[in-house]
């Protein structure tokens, strides 16, 4: 994120297709954030009595709010940062499916756990820590924030949003959601600060702990900030995930999830499929059957029925990637496809196919956040697994292979990452746990794991 002078005192959102301003929004100024911080905290302790089924009725009202006018946060989302309108629609079901599973799941993954100490009553239990605050990005600006929101407040905690900038309306429609699921109003509240305030909330002895997804930057400044303070810290830092091609794989189907799982989100997805990295002796075949997908995207108004690929969230979004690409090709990586920016309105990038990429160059160490595929040439099974994990991120990866025990083998044993899928494209699942390792970043969203990321395990004894 752009950090805000002392004189830029709003956020503006664009309109990725057009480049259009859309709004300005003030920041808070200091007083109304500390009574936003002290009215989350009064919020929360009462929220942290709540019965469980209170908590779930408010996550279950959410979820019919979120599928009932799915269409109208997708168009919110197409407007802020261009995620086609069929994606949007999706995204929206998606978070009510999370908002229904904690609020069926949480009650059971909270309740008390006896523990057989040899006297008395023993047992722990989980408690919430207090307000968390969500630091989340652009790319799913609804997911993101529910998959962090919907197991923090089933648990009892309060939660502060502080978003992108470039989604600030999605952050403010989301508070709304809240209210009107009936959650008690100070629970969950959307800030519209920048970082610099964002360090001073995190600093605040009234929030006990942060989720953060974002940037590698990102993370290790509020890992400092946190540590400083002592708090408890979620960071989701991207990835640049590798799907492995071995040497007995159906080229159609692997070909076929591949482009899908790069292209997710316009690229814009710290899953997608980064690095395609195929054995030798099936490189060429699959080349061919990749690039044939790749050409029958269409890149475009992301209100198009037709549209698969739209534009890229901002400008210098835009421009870093093609900057990327650009020095990969200068270090003597092959441009198959695209490679140049869109001259139309907006902040359009093409489906782009590099090949012959190697180590030194962009495409190969950083993470590429746009519609560009790297396809990675490797000598046999065990050079792939090497290309694979010679990466700073570990946060997802998959393999594809006919000899399921064989992928099931590596992907549990071999491949470096939070999570490793079989003949599949990598996914969020509210039934799995969801993070990474190394870069990547550090905890667990998700399932029951993310479910006590954010809450007191206590030992109680009674003699």
């Amino acid at each position: 994120m752009k950090a805000t002078k002392p004189s830029e005192r709003f956020f503006a959102t664009v309109n990725p297709a057009t480049g259009e301003t859309l709004e300005r929004y003030p920041l808070l100024e200091a007083r109304a954030l500390d009574r936003i911080l002290e009215a989350a905290a009064g919020a929360q302790r009462a929220w942290a009595q709540s019965r469980f089924e209170e908590r779930a009725q408010g996550l279950r009202a959410a979820a019919e709010l979120l599928r009932r006018r799915a269409s109208a946060w997708a168009e919110l989302m197409a407007r802020e940062m261009g995620k086609p309108l069929k994606q949007g629609v999706a995204e929206a079901e998606k978070c009510a499916w999370a908002c229904e599973f904690f609020a069926e799941r949480a009650p059971r993954w909270l309740a008390p756990q006896p523990v057989d100490t040899g006297s008395g009553k023993s047992f722990v239990a989980f408690r919430p820590l207090g307000v968390i605050l969500a630091i989340m990005p652009w790319n799913y600006p609804f997911w993101q924030v529910f998959r962090c929101a919907a197991p923090a407040l089933a648990a009892g905690n309060g939660v502060l949003l502080k978003h992108a900038p470039n989604v600030t309306g999605c952050a403010l429609a989301i508070e709304k959601i809240f209210r009107e699921a009936g959650f008690p109003p100070d629970v969950f509240r959307t800030l519209v600060i920048d970082e610099r305030q964002a360090a001073r909330v995190i600093r605040d002895p009234r929030v006990r702990g942060v989720s953060l997804t974002g940037s590698v930057r990102a993370g290790r400044a509020v890992a400092k900030i946190a540590g400083q303070a002592l708090k408890k810290t979620v960071l989701e830092l991207g990835g640049s995930d590798p799907y492995v091609v071995l040497d007995d794989a159906d080229l159609e189907h692997a070909a076929q999830v591949c482009v899908a799982a790069r292209l997710v989100n316009s690229g814009q997805s710290c899953i997608a499929a980064k690095r395609w990295i195929v054995v030798k002796a099936r490189r060429a075949a699959f080349e061919e059957a990749a690039l044939a997908r790749l050409k029958a995207q269409r890149v475009g108004d992301p209100h198009d029925p037709a549209t698969t690929v739209g534009p890229l969230a901002r400008a210098d979004l835009r421009d870093q990637l093609h900057r990327q690409v650009r020095g990969s090709i200068e270090a003597g990586a092959r441009c198959v496809l695209g490679g140049a920016p869109l001259t139309s309105r907006g902040f359009y990038y093409p489906v782009t196919l590099l090949t012959q990429v190697g180590p030194g160059m962009p495409a190969y160490g950083e993470e590429l956040f746009g519609p560009v595929a790297v396809l990675i040439e490797a000598a046999d099974e065990r050079d792939a697994l090497r290309i694979a994990n010679d990466s700073a991120y570990g946060l997802g990866g998959a393999v594809f292979t006919a000899d399921r025990a064989r992928g099931e083998r590596l992907a549990a044993e071999r491949i470096e990452a939070g999570a490793v899928f079989v003949n599949q494209q990598v996914v969020s699942d509210p039934r799995l746990p969801f993070g990474g390792i190394k870069d990547s970043g550090l905890g667990r969203e998700l399932s029951e794991f993310g479910l006590r990321e954010f809450v007191n395990i206590k030992s109680v004894s009674v003699a």
